[in-house]
Parts: C-alpha cells; structure tokens; sequence
C-alpha cells in the first residue's frame, strides 16, 4: 500500500465485482474505505468458491485495506445510519440502484455544516435503468460471436464467453477514476457531483474506442473469427516437438525481426516473400494478409523444437512471447507470483487461508510498497466508525446492537 490517498475517507456500499473493485484501488493508494453491508453480509458475501469455514475468497480479496461496518439495512433505523455515514463522509461509492434510500440526492440533504458537498459514485447497469452484469453486457458487445475457431460457420456457431469478468474490473477502474476526479473538481470549485457509470456503457464504449465500432460501420458486417490470431497484425499459439503451446506476437520490426531470427526462418520468409511480391518486414498488412502461411510455415518450425531451447532463442533475440499455463500453474509460477514485487503475504486472512496477495498495481520508484493489508472481518470496524464518524457514545452503539440495528465482528462465527 501506498499513501497517496491519506486522510481521504469513503463509504462504500457495494456488492460483486465492479463497485468493491473502485474502492479497492482507492484503497491500496492509502485512502480509509469504509465499507457498509447488511448485518448477514452481501450478495456477494458468501459468493463461490467458499472455504471449507464458509468464507469467500472472493469477498476476501476485493475487500482487502476496508474497513467493515455492518448494519441492518432493511430497517429503516439501519439504512438512516448508512445515509448519516455517506453525508458526514462525502465520498460514496455504491451500485445500489439510484432511486434508493442512498440516492444521491437523499445523502446531500443530510450534509451538515462544514462538509464538502458529497461525491458519489453509482455503478449501474445500463443507462436507461435496465439491471445488467458483466456477462449480459457482454453479450450485447458482440465479442463472445467474434471469438472461435476460423472454420465455424458463421451462421450457426455458438457464442464464446470469457471467463475473467473484464468489463467489471474494467468498469471498477474507471469508477475510481471517475470519483477521483469528482473529488478535484471539489477541491478547486467547492461543488459535489453526482457520476453514473452504467457498466453497458463501459462495454459499448470500450468497443467504440478500440475502432471497433467504426470498423463494423466501415466495412458494413461482422469481423471474421480468428482463432488465437491477433486481429490486424502477426501473432498466434503455436506449438513445440515436446507439447508446449506457446503465443507469440509481433507488432513492431523489433519484434518480428526477432521473431524470424530466433526461429530461424529467414530464408523461408525471404522466398515466401518473392513469391507472393511482399515485404513482411513492412508492417503489419502485409504479416496479417499472409497469416495463414507464416502460420503454417511458423508451426513447422515450431516443430523442430523442443520448449527449452525454443524459449532461450526467443528470449535471446529479445521476442514478445510466452508460454500458456493453467490458471493452477500461474498462481504456483516462482515468476509470477513468488518472486514479483507486486506480491506480499497476506496476514490474518478471516479464511484463516494463507496466500500470496497483490499489493498496488502502480510501483513509486524510491518508496517502500508494505505489504498487503488484510480482509476485514464482517462488522469488525463497526463500533470503531459509529463512534468516530457519528459521535455515538458506546451505550448508543450497545443498545443497537442488542436490538440488531448493528453487528459487530463475524470473526467467532
């Protein structure tokens, strides 16, 4: 963690995946996020793969530097104390829907005297209030029918779904930017504002500001599918003698001189080249409109070759590669994850499971990163906030506990 962010506070009121990644990143740069949920947890509380002691590893690493504040939020009394929260706090970053009891306009009339007029950040599902998660977005963006094996038939092949949720990390990101730059635009004029980020938005934009969009338009259909190609330039999997599937890619001169050197291949692609009166050297076009046969004459190489050697001529010749991996292998891979930097040991987990946690993504030359702070448990900081954020005495809290307004830490549980 980094403190960038000190002495910013946030309440966040979230669930799944976009919402508590935004306060995440807040707060591995050092802001206190303070998280509120529902005295019983989320919806995304108990979200799968569990522990064998019931705990989301999930829940656990989106939430990881927060503070927990769990309140009974379908009580009236419960919901005043969360919308008390946000108006003293004047940062919000939520998905619950506009409307609700934690609409903004709701938390800016309980501002009192003296605090900046409130930020808020509200994740939605499309803009014109339909619900949506990063799956149905997805669909809608036409990605999943551009993905699969070039020789389906366009008519009848089926969709193919990608299993990392991009376009709520994607929309998380952004919404940590977004409240960011609501919080400047404080500081400089004194006004609050009020951001809506639907995810479809994140989606259908993203797809427009790739080119995508235009593409579509330009040329008047749909892109073909590709395989593992790369669209518009020279990249693929191939394979080794010994089994090893491997991507490649080569965008730039460097990386396609490399590429041909380390492989080998230079006086293949030079009589290639006058039969088919191109200079691959020239630039992507020309690579990308004959991939079939750099493909094939690439995979024989490939296939003279063993893993071992073909990775240290292509590291040697300074290409752009790597070797694919299980999702299993990559989290035990000494490269990735036990000798990179961005990760530390994550202490006190509430699964009571030891593992590798990330630290900020960004790395501050000269400054020491710390390591990574803990999950809450449910409720842990709950009597600590109410007392700190709204004055309430110790008595106060105790009685709301006792009549289940509030609860304190899970961590017996």
């Amino acid at each position: 963690m980094y403190g960038l962010l000190k002495g910013l506070s946030i309440i966040e009121a979230s669930s799944f995946v976009a919402s508590p990644t935004a306060g995440l990143y807040c707060a591995q740069m050092g802001a206190e996020v303070i998280r509120v949920d529902h005295k019983a947890g989320g919806l995304d509380y108990d979200r799968y793969l569990l522990t064998s002691g019931g705990r989301s590893l999930s829940w656990e690493n989106l939430n990881r530097a927060k503070k927990s504040v769990a309140l009974d939020l379908v009580s009236a009394e419960g919901r005043e104390l969360l919308v008390e929260l946000a108006a003293r706090t004047g940062n919000l970053i939520t998905n619950l829907p506009e409307k609700s009891f934690l609409s903004h306009s709701a938390v800016s009339a309980r501002q009192p005297d003296g605090v900046p007029d409130l930020v808020s950040i509200r994740i939605m599902g499309w803009h014109d209030g339909r619900q949506a998660m990063d799956f149905t977005v997805n669909a809608a963006s036409g990605y999943p029918l551009m993905c699969g094996p070039e020789d389906w038939d366009p008519a009848t092949a089926p969709p193919v779904n990608q299993a990392l949720p991009a376009w709520d990390f994607i929309t998380g990101a952004y919404c940590a930017f977004a409240l960011l730059a609501g919080i400047r635009h404080r500081d400089a004029t004194g006004e609050g504002s009020e951001l809506r980020v639907p995810l479809g938005d994140v989606a259908i934009g993203t797809m427009a500001n790739s080119g995508a969009m235009a593409e579509m338009l330009y040329r008047g259909t749909d892109r073909e599918r590709l395989g593992n190609a790369i669209w518009g330039a020279f990249g693929r999997d191939f394979r080794t003698r010994d089994g090893v599937r491997f991507m490649v890619a080569a965008l730039t001169p460097k990386q396609w001189d490399g590429l041909v050197a380390a492989m080998g291949v230079g006086d293949a692609i030079a009589e290639l080249e006058r039969e088919l009166g191109v200079r691959f050297a020239d630039g992507d076009r020309p690579r990308f409109e004959h991939r079939h046969r750099l493909f094939d004459l690439f995979q024989h190489q490939a296939g003279q070759f063993d893993w071992a050697d073909l990775s240290a001529r292509l590291a040697v010749e300074g290409t752009t590669f790597e070797r694919y991996r299980t999702m299993h292998e990559a989290a035990n891979d000494p490269e990735l994850v036990a000798n990179n930097p961005l990760f530390g040991p994550s202490p006190a987990n509430p699964s009571g499971f030891e593992y590798p946690a990330t630290r900020s993504f960004a790395n501050i030359p000269g400054r020491e990163a710390g390591n990574p702070a803990p999950a809450p448990y449910l409720g842990q900081h709950t009597e600590e906030v109410l007392a700190e954020r709204l004055g309430l005495a110790s008595g106060t809290i105790g009685d709301l506990v006792d009549r289940g307004v509030a609860r304190l830490s899970d961590a017996s549980s």
